[in-house]
């Protein structure tokens, strides 16, 4: 896969339209920018930080009490998205472009969000069920911090793409595997995590867990994000009745089994059939191709070494 790392880094555009990892990016930057301005607002009022937090940051945050979850649920999805401190959110965001971006080039654009989704919900589930199950952390559950930040769904994004392609080579001179950078990933991420704060571990873990199942799911055939898709492709149809999209469905469009001759002739290499090629790649994913076309790189690799 040279060939598709040398060439697709120039196709993945930072303006793209409909970029999700530009999107997911930019949501998480001006969440953070608005709920300090909001901050700053109450410090300038001679309030303090702590009611910043009680009456702002708290309703974004997963809380570990039942009734308090009961009475702002959407929290299950706000909380990927509200970070308090500006490094928490600056290495977070580091960590999901380096392996959003892999992860676009694999699988193609629409499968980002589908993944940070799934895995910041298994972490808010994971994180709610164990300070409510666990008798030791129930008896002092009005003192557990509640769940915030990115961190679980970047960890999802990261599984996922490692599972993928565990031996994607991100710097190709020193031959450092992706599995390496996501090792290393796991430890600085579980590693940092306050003492005691056993619901933020487990909530990582669980978001690390289904994006790995996420992905072994997609290589079978199985699209845990098509419904997103298509509600997402739905919404754009009504505002664009002219431009309807038809999709293939994950088996078809992931694993397509092309019927080639014997001795079928291999086309020449061409600077425009690899363009074409790594096009499509960028809008389904790798895994779109055919068997003819994936030959087509592997022999265009080749012949640029």
């Amino acid at each position: 896969m040279n060939i598709l790392q040398k060439y697709s880094r120039k196709k993945v555009l930072l303006g793209q339209d409909g970029n999700s990892l530009v999107l997911l990016v930019v949501f998480n930057v001006i969440a953070y920018i608005l709920l300090s301005f909001i901050k700053v607002v109450y410090l300038v009022s001679d309030s303090t930080e702590d009611v910043f937090r009680a009456q702002v940051f708290s309703w974004l945050t997963v809380p570990a009490q039942p009734l308090v979850f009961a009475s702002r649920p959407w929290s299950l999805f706000s909380y990927m998205f509200a970070s308090f401190g500006f490094w928490e959110l600056f290495s977070s965001m580091c960590w999901l472009w380096a392996f959003g971006y892999i992860l676009q080039g694999l699988t193609g654009n629409r499968r980002l969000i589908p993944v940070y989704v799934y895995g910041g919900l298994a972490g808010s589930v994971a994180f709610l069920l164990l300070v409510n199950l666990v008798p030791a952390l129930r008896t002092n559950i009005n003192s557990v911090y509640p769940l915030t930040g990115a961190g679980p769904a970047v960890m999802a994004v990261a599984l996922a793409t490692t599972i993928l392609a565990p031996d994607y080579r991100i710097f190709p001179m020193l031959k450092f595997p992706l599995w390496a950078l996501t090792l290393v990933f796991v430890i600085v991420r579980i590693g940092t995590v306050g003492p005691g704060n056993y619901g933020q571990a487990v909530a990582l873990v669980a978001g690390g867990m289904i994006g790995a199942l996420f992905a072994w799911q997609l290589q079978k055939g199985s699209d845990w994000g098509q419904w997103m898709s298509d509600v997402v492709n739905w919404v754009n149809d009504l505002f664009n009745p002219n431009k309807k999209r038809v999709f293939l469905s994950p088996k078809d469009e992931l694993f397509y089994k092309a019927n080639q001759k014997p001795f079928e002739k291999i086309p020449h290499v061409t600077q425009q059939r690899i363009d074409d090629l790594l096009d499509k790649i960028n809008s389904k994913g790798y895994y779109s191709l055919t068997e003819e076309e994936k030959e087509f790189l592997k022999k265009a690799s080749r012949e640029q070494l």
